[in-house]
């Protein structure tokens, strides 16, 4: 069967940091964001990006927290606390009432009041207890976030894992990136899969982000680049056979 070319943009962006650098493409000195254009899967377009998730203008915003503890909201700061006071508390009241405690793949989406953020909806994603943060769950959260796109039938998003901004250094930023853009990828192949067999409904992804600042620039995009290499390899191996035995 032949595969349709399809085209992905990816914003790259971490969240901590936050800083607007010039970019030899843009017009306006004053508003220049540093990006970094590469190709993958599928001439997929992924674009690195510095850029919050307070100002990213997009359909849908997806951030990670990790499960709830009183330790863990006082070493948070930077970009949650700003998104944070931005929404009025909410994400807050939430976590502190118990209705979103952030375990592995729980999810709250939100409608940000008016005039508080530029993003039209707020999915969070839990990544579950800080001490058991895995590479493997951060690729999962790469699926989970690229699938409620699908169902949202949103064309643009951004991604901010805000694990550093949580107190986490762990796994280096780059890894957490490679992570969660394999993720993405893959998902997206499965789903351009699917459409091309009848088997779901027509969707394509214009524009990805994942936020991230000044410092961890070069290294995310060095991750990026290592998460198109294994996904590239993936897709290929990928059985090539139609998914249910009614397609031909």
């Amino acid at each position: 069967m032949t595969r349709t070319p399809y085209r992905l943009t990816l914003a790259l962006l971490i969240g901590i940091g936050w800083l607007s650098l010039p970019c030899a493409t843009a017009t306006d000195p004053a508003t220049a964001v540093k990006e970094t254009v590469l190709q993958g899967p599928d001439r997929v377009t992924l674009k690195v990006r510095m850029e919050g998730p307070s100002t990213a203008d997009v359909p849908l915003q997806v951030v990670c927290y990790f499960r709830y503890t009183k330790e863990g909201v006082k070493k948070m700061q930077g970009a949650p606390v700003e998104l944070d006071k931005n929404l009025g508390g909410v994400i807050g009241a939430l976590r502190d009432r118990g209705e979103f405690q952030g375990d592995e793949l729980e999810t709250a989406l939100i409608t940000p009041p008016e005039g508080s953020i530029k993003a039209k909806t707020l999915l969070l994603v839990g990544i579950g207890d800080e001490g058991k943060l895995s590479l493997d769950t951060m690729e999962r959260v790469g699926k989970v976030a690229l699938r409620e796109a699908v169902r949202l039938g949103v064309t643009k998003v951004a991604f901010a894992p805000l694990i550093r901004d949580q107190g986490n250094d762990v796994f280096k930023t780059g890894d957490i990136e490679t992570a969660v853009v394999r993720g993405m990828l893959l998902a997206y192949d499965t789903e351009r899969r699917l459409q091309e067999q009848g088997l779901a409904k027509e969707y394509k992804l214009e524009e990805w982000r994942v936020e991230a600042g000044p410092t961890y620039f070069d290294e995310t995009v060095a991750g990026v680049k290592k998460a198109i290499d294994q996904a590239q390899t993936a897709v290929k191996a990928r059985d090539s056979k139609p998914y249910s035995s009614k397609n031909k």
